[in-house]
């Protein structure tokens, strides 16, 4: 009998963590992929499967996928693409229309909107068969356009906006070639992270959540969920977003 996995993409992210230690301490297989091994070197981990990478070309993904297509005797039933930016040392999320930087906005949507596409792009074809798996990519509410009523955060919003729309085009492709897939676009609410640091000030004590709550919700929903031919958008309670 062969054996399942979940494989997690960008390992290195807080709430990737959280799902990560879920994952291992329900004994469940488990395979990484991160630029950044040091936190799966715990004993917890001895029996997951690590994969480094230097960067996020294309080359090392297409490297990475293939590695792992080579082993022949698992099943990946849940993926998680865990990638995302809103600022870093060189850039803040913009303000206002005069905030606007090209050289920013790139760089976001890089990230945020061609990675992950990137690691589908090689992914699907390794997960066509009759083996249902769950691909969830970490979107945002505020890539909603249907729910933009404070404006600001360009790069942001439409690095989530366009990645959505690509989820929402690559679902209806998979619906004819590979109708064992269900791709999720997931919200995770505002998590303490270094990437919702910044921004916490004025966050309610209950809507800060912990990694570790959001790994729990997240785990909790896609088991229900059903294989349709669809993408969804949700966020952490399961309750759906507007596109």
């Amino acid at each position: 009998m062969k054996k399942t996995k979940t494989l997690i993409i960008g390992a290195n992210s807080t709430i990737a963590k959280a799902i990560a230690k879920q994952i291992v301490d329900q004994n469940e297989a488990l395979v990484v992929v991160t630029r950044n091994s040091d936190f799966y070197q715990q004993d917890s981990f001895k029996d997951t499967t690590v994969i480094f990478l230097e960067n996020y070309q294309e080359s090392e993904i297409a490297h990475t996928m293939k590695a792992i297509s080579q082993q022949g005797e698992v099943i990946i039933s849940r993926v998680f693409i865990c990638h995302g930016v809103l600022h870093n040392a060189r850039f803040q999320p913009e303000k206002r229309l005069e905030d606007f930087s090209p050289v920013a906005f790139n760089e976001v949507l890089h990230v945020n909107t061609v990675i992950p596409m990137l690691w589908l792009k090689h992914l699907v074809p390794i997960l066509t068969s009759k083996n249902p798996c769950k691909i969830v990519v970490f979107s945002a509410r505020v890539g909603s356009i249907h729910e933009n009523s404070l404006g600001g955060w360009y790069s942001y919003r439409t690095s989530k906006a366009a990645l959505n729309m690509l989820l929402k085009t690559t679902a209806v492709e998979l619906a004819r070639r590979a109708k064992n897939i269900k791709l999720i676009s997931f919200h995770p609410g505002t998590t303490d992270s270094p990437l919702s640091k910044p921004f916490q000030k004025n966050v309610p004590a209950t809507k800060l959540f912990t990694p570790e709550f959001v790994a729990n919700k997240l785990i909790a929903m896609i088991e229900k969920m059903e294989i349709d031919g669809q993408a969804s958008y949700l966020d952490w309670q399961g309750s759906s977003i507007k596109w």
